[in-house]
Parts: C-alpha cells; structure tokens; sequence
C-alpha cells in the first residue's frame, strides 16, 4: 500500500518534530504552530491515510482504520535517521500516544492535544459521532466560504487558521468515517506504563482532565488549560505555546532517548 504523504517546514536535516492532525484535518492545518516553530526545527506534517493528499483506504484493506494509521505512522517513525517529538491533536495525539506506549524508541517526547481514549462502552455511541462527522461535511459540500465566515463569527481561530482547517475539509474520504473506530483500552493504566516523557494538554471541560492529571507516572505532565475547547492550540495559542515551547525545547536539545528495538 502506498505511504502517506507529508509535508516538511523549516531547516534541512532530520525531522525534530512530526505534527499529526485530528480527525477531517490535514498536514496543512498547522500554519500558526508551523510559523512558530519552523525558524527553530525541522518539521515534518504527516496526512493521515484518508486526509488531505494521502492515499485512500482499499476495499481489501482490513477493517480498523485506526491499525492502520498507527502503523502507518510507526512505519514513518522508522524510517527518519533518528527519533523525533511528537505533537498530536485529537486522533493524531491518539494514534502519537498508542505509538508512544507501544515502540518508545521511535518516539523522543509527546506533546497530546485532547486525545480521545475510549474506555469499555464509550463506543457504543459511535454511529451518532459518525453521523455527525458525516453531516459536518456536508456542509462543505457547496464550498468552504459559509464555514469560514461561520468560524470567523464563532471562534478566536486566526485566519490562517480557518482557511487551512476548511481547506482540507472536501478531501476527506467519507467511506473512511464508517469505518472509524478507535480501540477501548484501560488508559490510565496505559499512562502508568509510558516510558516517554509526555505533555498532555487539555481542556478544562474535557473528559480527560481527571485521569490525566491523577497519573503517579514521573513521565507524564498534564496541563490544564481555561477557556479553551476541543482545539487548544487555536482557542487558546498564547496559553498553549507557553507550555508546549519549553517543554519541546527541554527534549529536544538534549540527546533522544537510548536506542530500543523497533
């Protein structure tokens, strides 16, 4: 099956940071944080299979959409010459802590944006997330400008921000949305076993605020965020970078972590 495509920023060298984006997003949905970041480090933007300019799911392809982006992303990981930061939003900071857990020694930190991490039963109500995704696209389906001026009115987003999140919103593939499940997983005891040093950062309102804050594990920090929904990083930049800069930079100068088995 063909890779996924990715989008590199910055300097030339070996990717310090690679970004994966949230469910309907992109690679190209990170202009703020790509404009702050890129004059110090490499980057690299995956899309994720079923996104942006990435390859589609194949009728033949297995069932769980979720397998396959992690593996597509493990796959990634492996191939840089050497570990680098992970920075995921929503189902890219999922998939980016399932990797983390699973193979730390392709991952040299992980900075979580909200992550949805369904506990036993919390699927059982996802046929109405995916009719809601569904119905959430269509509104693009004449055009993106209703949708841009709907969140210009309605969030703090900056402008860059909106036209890059509605830009991508007509390549999504639907088929992919009734294929979408995210696996149940006992996710504070996984937090309990991370062997990378991890940000999560969150809303105060979010459904991960108490677990993610409770963990004994010296490994992982979570922060809490006011006033900020789902999208941290556009609700709320100021508040996000000043948490999320210095704890990239704290791990990214010093050397990455020892080599594992990939």
């Amino acid at each position: 099956m063909a890779p996924i495509v990715t989008h590199r920023f910055g300097p030339a060298g070996a990717p310090r940071l690679v970004l994966v984006h949230g469910l309907t997003d992109a690679g190209t949905t990170w202009p703020d944080a790509v404009g702050r970041w890129q004059a110090r480090w490499p980057l690299l933007a995956v899309d994720l299979r079923g996104h942006g300019a990435s390859p589609r799911f194949t009728d033949d392809e297995p069932g769980d959409v979720a397998q396959r982006w992690t593996r597509d992303l493990r796959e990634l990981l492996a191939s840089l010459p050497e570990p680098p930061a992970l920075v995921g939003h929503s189902l890219g900071a999922h998939l980016s802590l399932s990797v983390a857990a699973a193979a730390p020694g392709l991952v040299r930190a992980v900075v979580l944006e909200d992550p949805p991490l369904p506990c036993p039963g919390d699927n059982d109500s996802l046929p109405e997330f995916q009719a809601q995704q569904h119905r959430f696209l269509d509104a693009f389906a004449g055009g993106t400008d209703a949708e841009i001026g709907r969140m210009a009115a309605e969030t703090p987003w900056s402008a860059r921000e909106i036209h890059a999140w509605a830009a991508c919103k007509p390549f999504v593939e639907r088929a992919m949305i009734d294929r979408l499940e995210l696996p149940e997983r006992d996710w504070p005891a996984l937090l309990e076993t991370l062997a990378v040093p991890t940000l999560f950062v969150l809303p105060a309102l979010g459904a991960l605020a108490p677990f993610a804050a409770r963990t004994s594990n010296p490994n992982v920090e979570a922060v809490v965020i006011d006033g900020a929904g789902h999208c941290v990083r556009r609700d709320a930049p100021a508040a996000y970078h000043a948490v999320v800069d210095p704890f990239l930079a704290r791990h990214l100068t010093v050397d990455g972590p020892a080599s594992q088995a990939r």
